[in-house]
């Protein structure tokens, strides 16, 4: 199995919605945004399966020096081989790597939040700048382009946050900012319940409306004339914001049940974006 074959799997067999921006990309593109992706899910999963804190320190450590290794030439997982020839082509920083790695580990040095502020911190990380590297990728004209990156790493991660409460809380995480449960009269004990309170409903709904705004600040800094190669983002920005609407109108019982989407409702969202930003973008428009 090459590095890139192992990359692939990986994506597939996640169905996250990250693989459906992938599916319309340049083949060099789509490589180095599945290695990209294939990274983030092999740290991920160390904090999410390692139920030793020490032990997912170590292997996080050896993550950072694997990083390292990459840059110097030498790398020796499936995943670094992969990345080697994206992280000149595309210019993704070794700093960008390892922030991801800090990101990840905050999740054993914090298990809730006491205000958004400081989330901004942990969401920047796990998020916000896998989305400017990935429009490192996928390419762009105007600097401006690195700033709806952001807005957009920053909204896929409040919209992750808002489904998985629940998840989250019986892991004995918490994202949802403390001070903002005080506000609403909500108690994390409540979040790990099968029932949704309006309490709990007017706090979740209250978390949406800073995700779609985050959502809006996105679209507001997109420049023209990179929405055709940035629509890798776009197709996801489409299906996590479907899931937001589903949150929605389901009236916010995500305590209750994980909100989804199938994987031919992603495709379909895939498939319509993509068409419709080449429509859109047809005098700008390049692979």
């Amino acid at each position: 199995m090459t590095p890139e074959e192992y990359c692939q799997g990986k994506a597939a067999k996640s169905g996250s919605s990250f693989y459906y921006s992938f599916l319309f990309l340049a083949p060099e593109r789509r490589r180095a945004i599945t290695a990209l992706y294939a990274f983030c899910r092999a740290v991920d999963d160390i904090v999410d399966e390692t139920h030793e804190d020490a032990v997912a320190r170590t292997k996080l450590a050896w993550w950072r020096a694997e990083i390292a290794h990459l840059f110097d030439g030498k790398p020796q997982h499936p995943v670094s081989k992969a990345l080697a020839p994206a992280i000149h082509e595309f210019n993704l920083p070794q700093e960008h790597f390892l922030e991801i790695i800090d990101g990840m580990e905050m999740d054993l040095d914090y298990s809730s939040y006491e205000t958004f502020k400081d989330l901004t911190l942990y969401c920047h990380r796990v998020a916000s700048i896998v989305g400017i590297m990935s429009a490192e990728i996928f390419g762009y004209q105007d600097r401006q382009t690195l700033k709806y990156a952001h807005h957009l790493g920053m909204a896929f991660q409040l919209t992750n946050i808002l489904r998985d409460v629940r998840e989250d809380c019986r892991l004995g995480r918490l994202y949802l900012p403390l001070d903002e449960l005080e506000k609403f009269d909500v108690s994390i004990d409540e979040l790990r319940e099968n029932h949704t309170s309006n309490k709990a409903r007017a706090l979740f709904e209250y978390q949406a409306k800073r995700a779609q705004d985050y959502y809006q600040k996105a679209y507001a800094a997109l420049p023209m004339a990179d929405r055709y190669t940035q629509r890798g983002g776009l197709i996801m920005a489409a299906i996590y914001r479907r899931i937001l609407d589903k949150i929605s109108s389901d009236n916010f019982n995500v305590l209750e049940k994980r909100i989804s989407l199938t994987p031919i409702q992603k495709f379909w969202l895939a498939w319509k974006t993509n068409r419709q930003e080449k429509q859109r973008c047809k005098p700008v428009a390049h692979a």
